[in-house]
């Protein structure tokens, strides 16, 4: 039998997931990094290249059900610009270039159903209560489930509780994104990083424009159309975001609470674009001992959750280094003497990270204890000032410098932050607020394992910088060509 192709495409950030019939992930993707389009919402042919070089693929999976959401783009006065009959259709201008997948065992799942199973289905947990939080599905804009596997292995969900359209925490977050001078479905990151530097002076004005109820989150008006005229020009920008953050907070821990009080389960699955709010995140320990977000929470992520779901069973995750490999030995020795000469280095080394953040292999990297390191490295990446980077720690150290909120005590996939308990040592990763966005790694073996403990043994500093490792206005390096570009425009070495 051959591979089961998972698909999400057609709306944003379109990816591509490969698993085999013993449950091994083989391949997952995003288009972007192929196209060079961020967030691009279609297939392309190279993408497709990558994910049939793993094998014959023999079934299909789309991440949604395409008349639900036409349901709702009617309903609520969308232009509805084509009419796709079945899931073929839907695929016949994603494959174009590969006209043959559509001869395969063509199926779907919903929306939100792709999201859980993308987090269930990769977590370690034999049950679990299944928050998935987005901007919209098809209709459903919040759901909790239980999950569990029965006594043949088999993955079931029950729906315990579900919000639609229009109300929607997503929605809310990126219309205030958008509100904020920034890109609404893209630089929500970049209205978190200025939450630190703003106080909460505007949350009374937004609730009382904008939100009828905080539990159940429900909003005055559709958050899809954005805020309007909300607040004169004059308005701080920062205090909005973080009025705005705020208020989102309420909205998410109150959706925690309903689910805990509704599943059994003491193991939080937490899944949507929300998800990736590392703000948020801090607190979920406060309802769940045990927590588990697939590092790739958002639409592209459910390419591996409806091939999940075509699967039945649990998968066989390991790490999130799933994407386009740039073969060889992972150079530790050549990016540790530019750390120590130059403090600044780039490394493409090895299968890329599935998800939006990078973890090690496709990342740029420097020294955190240099007082000019930060404002190096936004000016590298042509970046506001004002913004943090993340730092990449020995998961033995964290705990030394890290104050790690419960739930959260080791952090692979830098999805939350931490106070950081001697941030005069760190300049380069300590916020304005006193907070890093960690991320650990553990005894692993990997190739940026190596790094930060020969890093260490020569420093005797147990963390470095880490960054995505972008052109600015492009997603991430995917490949040797780019990091060729990358190299050529900045003037930092990139190390594969």
């Amino acid at each position: 039998m051959g591979n089961i192709l998972g698909v999400s495409c057609g709306f944003h950030d379109a990816g591509v997931s490969v698993i085999d019939r013993n449950g091994d992930i083989l391949f997952a993707s995003h288009s972007e990094r192929y196209s060079k389009q961020k967030h691009d919402a279609n297939l392309c042919a190279d993408i497709l290249n990558d994910a049939e070089s793993y094998g014959d693929i023999d079934t299909v999976a789309y991440y949604e059900n395409h008349w639900l959401k036409k349901l709702r783009q009617i309903r609520s006065g969308e232009r509805v610009s084509q009419w796709h009959f079945n899931i073929r259709d839907v695929l016949l201008d994603q494959f174009s270039t590969h006209t043959h997948l559509l001869n395969c065992n063509l199926t779907y799942f919903s929306h939100h159903k792709s999201h859980a199973a993308a987090g269930f289905q990769t977590s370690p947990y034999t049950d679990a209560t299944v928050v998935v939080i987005d901007a919209i599905g098809e209709l459903d804009t919040i759901s909790i489930w239980h999950a569990e596997y029965n006594k043949k292995g088999v993955a079931k969900y029950k729906r315990l509780w579900t919000m639609r359209y229009p109300q929607s925490i997503g929605l809310f977050y990126s219309a205030f994104t958008q509100r904020c001078g920034l890109r609404p479905l893209d630089e929500e990151y970049i209205l978190m990083g200025m939450v630190g530097w703003g106080k909460p002076h505007y949350t009374n004005e937004i609730l009382k424009e904008f939100v009828e109820t905080i539990n159940p989150p429900k909003f005055k008006h559709n958050m899809h159309i954005g805020t309007g005229t909300f607040l004169d020009e004059s308005a701080n920008l920062e205090n909005i975001a973080c009025s705005t953050q705020e208020i989102a907070e309420s909205m998410i821990y109150n959706i925690m609470s309903k689910a805990r009080q509704l599943g059994t389960s003491k193991n939080l699955v937490y899944m949507g674009g929300v998800a990736l709010n590392c703000l948020a995140n801090r607190n979920l320990g406060n309802f769940y001992d045990n927590i588990w977000i697939m590092p790739n929470p958002g639409d592209a992520g459910s390419s591996l959750g409806t091939a999940a779901l075509a699967y039945g069973k649990k998968l066989n995750w390991t790490d999130a280094f799933l994407g386009h490999n740039i073969p060889g030995e992972y150079p530790v020795k050549q990016l540790l003497d530019e750390l120590l000469s130059r403090k600044i280095v780039g490394v493409a080394s090895g299968r890329a990270e599935f998800g939006p953040r990078a973890l090690g292999t496709r990342s740029l990297l420097a020294d955190p204890r240099g007082p000019d390191i930060k404002d190096r490295v936004n000016d590298i990446k042509r970046r506001q000032r004002f913004r943090p980077f993340a730092p990449i720690i020995l998961e033995e150290y964290v705990h030394e410098y890290f104050d790690m909120p419960h739930g959260f005590e080791n952090s692979p996939y830098m999805q939350v932050v931490a106070r950081c308990t001697r941030p005069d040592e760190f300049p380069a990763i300590v916020h304005v607020d006193g907070t890093s966005r960690v991320q650990t790694v553990s005894k692993d073996n990997s190739g940026i394992r190596k790094l930060l403990e020969a890093w260490y043994n020569l420093t005797g500093c147990p963390m470095l910088l880490n960054t995505s490792l972008n052109i600015r206005g492009e997603p991430m390096v995917n490949d040797r060509k780019d990091a060729d570009r990358f190299e050529k425009k900045y003037g930092v070495t990139v190390c594969s």
